[in-house]
């Protein structure tokens, strides 16, 4: 008898307790132990002063366009946003923002009761659905107001992303889109006071390359194992390598043989980083205390130069791009989409008398660095950094003379479309030969004397005004890089040589 009783009290207390549970939330406020713990730390006395650590990573590949969003106040930090810029005109600021859309409530269920239900409660405005939309379109959640600042990818129209405020909203379109006005913005504006600092290496895949001369090969190997080109199979991961050979003619009015020519052939191979840092904390007003952005990246070259080169007129070397290459890279700052713009021009430049005869190579391998750097002790000041060896695979020169030859990239990175640093780096072979010779009018003969190989590299540049983007105080002039000049003996040698007319090599 007593034990129906006994189960029957414990289903009902049962229910009781579950009952409690599901009314004691809207009867009382919830317990201070339920709080997150983000907004215990936000009441907690000096938290507020931590500054916020934003990653600096990739952004992830095969997802939609990523967009941050920031309400304009000073100090804001952006939020990620699932509004999307549909469409956007650098010249006149005017964009199309797409906001994701909701069932329209005239054909969605009602989620609360109705408010002719004679034995159910009002529906309360607060949390009813909003009134009935007389468009059978679905309808937008609110888009954007006066001063918020958007943060996008590339985007239909921006292929270099949008960093821009928007100045007057000026209407909805026929999909229920909305149309706005815009103007540049800063970088500090979506970032705020936070702290970020990373370097995030560009997927080769994703650069476009347009060779210049006839006969360049290009390949890349992308984290994954995936490759590409004749010589995919032999790189490192993350690298680019662009084969070349090109002739070289005579220069105009060289003092050289008319049959005398030279050529060139080889590799540039290179794994490109992005290197960016910011520091909002110990500025002055609305701009940060620090910041960063270069280019950084591994390097190697294996190269040869054949034959009687006279590359240079009045003492100006001649220069030859073989290969341009571009590249939007996104890297994600915490929320915030930052699009990196990079070019670079792959480039063969000669410096000779006409006089030498040269059949050499050189492997040369390192890394470099190259940016610009904020502070408010001293502003920006250029970065230009090179630690790179090379050892000669060939060397023979004849007769005397000098030439110089390079074979180098010339980079440009900017933000959001705007230039901010250039760089020229220019790894070259050197050599030097200086001789007395006896031969015959058809210019045959001996030599003695001693030769020079030389490999080296050249880094020169300059900071852009452009860099302000950051919020820092606006640059008056460019800034040079400074030139960086390092240079190495590869082998020399000394003895008589045989002298040839005008030896060619195709």
């Amino acid at each position: 008898m007593h034990r129906p009783t006994l189960k029957r009290h414990a289903l009902l207390t049962a229910a009781t307790i579950a009952a409690l549970l599901a009314t004691g939330c809207s009867t009382s406020p919830p317990a201070t132990p339920t709080e997150p713990s983000t907004t215990r730390a936000a009441e907690t006395p000096g938290a507020a002063a931590v500054q916020e650590q934003l990653a600096v990573v990739s952004a992830p590949s095969g997802t939609a366009t990523p967009t941050a969003v920031a309400d304009g106040d000073e100090g804001a930090t952006a939020r990620k946003s699932s509004l999307k810029v549909a469409s956007y005109d650098r010249k006149s600021g005017r964009a199309v923002i797409k906001a994701p859309s909701v069932a329209n409530p005239t054909t969605a269920p009602s989620p609360t009761p109705s408010a002719s239900s004679s034995d159910g409660p009002s529906a309360d405005p607060a949390t009813s659905s909003p009134a009935t939309d007389s468009s059978p379109s679905p309808t937008k959640h609110p888009s954007v107001a006066v001063g918020d600042i958007i943060a996008s990818a590339p985007a239909p129209g921006a292929p270099d992303g949008v960093l821009a405020e928007v100045t007057q909203v000026v209407g909805t379109t026929a999909d229920g889109d909305t149309t706005v006005t815009t103007e540049p913005a800063k970088l500090n504006s979506v970032l705020g006071e936070s702290k970020a600092e990373g370097t995030v290496p560009v997927d080769p895949s994703a650069m476009q390359i347009e060779p210049l001369v006839q006969g360049v090969k290009v390949s890349w190997a992308k984290t994954g194992d995936l490759r590409f080109g004749p010589e995919g199979a032999k790189l490192p991961l993350g690298s680019l390598r662009i084969d070349v050979g090109a002739a070289i003619a005579t220069a105009e009015g060289a003092p050289a043989s008319p049959a005398a020519s030279a050529s060139v052939e080889g590799f540039v191979q290179l794994a490109p980083e992005v290197a960016f840092s910011y520091d909002g904390a110990g500025g002055t007003g609305s701009s940060p205390g620090a910041a960063f952005l270069g280019l950084s990246g591994d390097w190697a070259s294996r190269w040869s130069l054949k034959g009687r080169a006279a590359g240079s007129t009045g003492g100006q070397p001649i220069r030859i791009p073989f290969a341009k290459l571009h590249a939007d890279p996104v890297i994600q700052v915490g929320p915030v989409p930052v699009v990196v713009n990079l070019d670079l021009t792959c480039y063969i430049q000669v410096n000779a008398d006409g006089r030498v005869t040269v059949d050499v190579e050189q492997d040369l391998k390192g890394d470099f660095r190259v940016g610009g750097t904020f502070s408010w002790a001293k502003g920006w000041t250029p970065v230009s950094e090179s630690d790179m060896t090379g050892e000669p695979l060939r060397a023979r020169v004849t007769a005397a003379g000098d030439v110089k030859a390079a074979l180098g990239a010339e980079a440009t990175v900017g933000l959001y479309g705007t230039v901010g640093v250039t760089a020229d780096l220019a790894p070259y072979i050197r050599a030097h030969a200086n001789a007395s010779a006896e031969g015959s009018a058809d210019g045959t003969g001996t030599a003695t004397g001693t030769y020079a190989l030389y490999g080296g590299v050249d880094l020169t540049g300059s900071l852009q005004f452009q860099l302000t983007i950051f919020g820092t105080p606006v640059l008056q002039k460019k800034i040079p890089l400074g030139a960086l000049h390092r240079e190495w003996l590869l082998t020399e040698g000394e003895g008589t040589v045989t002298a040839s007319p005008a030896r060619t090599t195709g």
